[in-house]
């Protein structure tokens, strides 16, 4: 003590330093807190352990998301409006696959500069013409050069197969499957990005919308530890493998994802993780729903989280033989009733 009877200066100083940290312990921990029940916490439980044997219906599956990839990412290749031919050539392979499984298919083509680009849509129609839509969509075109077998011919290849699938569904909702042009640069998040005319087409046109799912990336699973990265802060949240699927919306979309995944959950024993957060956050609004978003609709990303898991975004070497096919079918199998869901009696609204 000094001669007042008071602690020394010192002592004070380190006294008052000690009461901040705590107090900044404390918001921290709310924060985290906050941040885990609010963005990160999701309904029902990810499957754990081993896999269980692949029936014969996603056998065939694995073989017939193969095709469809092989197709587009080794017969046809790059496609884009800076490679019109590949991208022709894609636009009618899927146009075909749509009729082949049952379905009406139609081009929405629109221009760009002195090109036409064309989004490819198909219907499975509700029981109640009323009832806003649910948009299923997967972006068709590749970074120039690139073959482009994860991104996007696994997210096509899914939204061929769900089309197939869900066509002799009693759905209470229409369902609108949308085969999406100039999702990449140099169009990403411009106005020439097709799930972007898409969109702004819809609300022209009064058209309701209960909510919109992105196919994007749905290949590649790794069970090695570290072989998933995340945006910060998120790697304090979630599994260091990359043997997930990952259900990705904005607190907007947040009913969305909590829908979905609780439904992906409750039909797939395969393992699974949600988030719904700022659409800010790098690799959040990475695809075609954040133009959904633009227009005030609900929209989530399903994907194997693409650039923060393989090595291969965006590069020649995206090739179908890189692919896990067989848990690709697992997580389509399973995204077949989670549209089911949606579009059934339990609906979006």
């Amino acid at each position: 003590m000094n001669e007042e009877g008071r602690p020394p200066v010192g002592r004070r100083v380190a006294r008052s330093a000690l009461r901040v940290l705590i107090a900044l312990a404390g918001v921290l921990g709310l924060l985290l807190l906050t941040t885990w029940l609010v963005m990160i916490r999701m309904p029902g439980c990810s499957h754990a352990g081993p896999l269980p044997a692949l029936s014969d219906q996603e056998q065939a599956l694995a073989q017939e998301l193969r095709r469809h990839v092989e197709a587009l990412a080794t017969t046809i290749g790059p496609r884009s409006l800076q490679e019109p031919d590949g991208l022709e050539a894609a636009a009618a392979y899927v146009l075909q696959a749509f009729q082949a499984g049952g379905l009406q298919a139609r081009r929405e083509e629109f221009a760009v500069q002195d090109l036409t680009a064309a989004n490819l849509v198909a219907e499975l129609p509700g029981a109640d013409p009323a009832a806003p839509l649910l948009v299923v969509g997967a972006h068709y075109d590749t970074v120039w050069t690139t073959p482009g077998a994860d991104d996007n011919a696994t997210g096509v290849a899914a939204l061929l197969v769900l089309g197939r699938l869900l066509r002799t569904e009693r759905l209470a909702r229409t369902v609108r499957l949308v085969a999406f042009v100039n999702e990449e640069p140099p169009f990403f998040q411009r106005e020439p990005m097709g799930s972007l005319v898409h969109a702004r087409g819809c609300q022209a046109r009064g058209e309701r919308i209960a909510g919109m799912l992105s196919l994007e990336m749905l290949g590649t699973y790794l069970d090695a530890p570290g072989s998933q990265q995340y945006p910060p802060p998120l790697s304090w949240f979630y599994p260091a493998r990359g043997d997930f699927v990952a259900f990705v919306g904005d607190l907007g979309s947040r009913a969305l994802v909590h829908r979905a995944i609780d439904s992906f959950r409750a039909h797939a024993s395969f393992p699974s993780e949600g988030v719904a957060i700022f659409g800010a956050l790098p690799g959040i609004g990475y695809s075609d729903h954040w133009s959904f978003w633009q227009i005030g609709v609900p929209a989530i990303m399903v994907t194997d989280t693409a650039f923060f898991r393989t090595e291969h975004y965006h590069l020649a070497s995206d090739t179908p033989d890189r692919l896990d096919f067989e848990r690709m079918a697992r997580v389509v199998a399973g995204l077949a009733r989670v549209v089911a869901d949606l579009a059934g009696d339990r609906g979006t609204e």
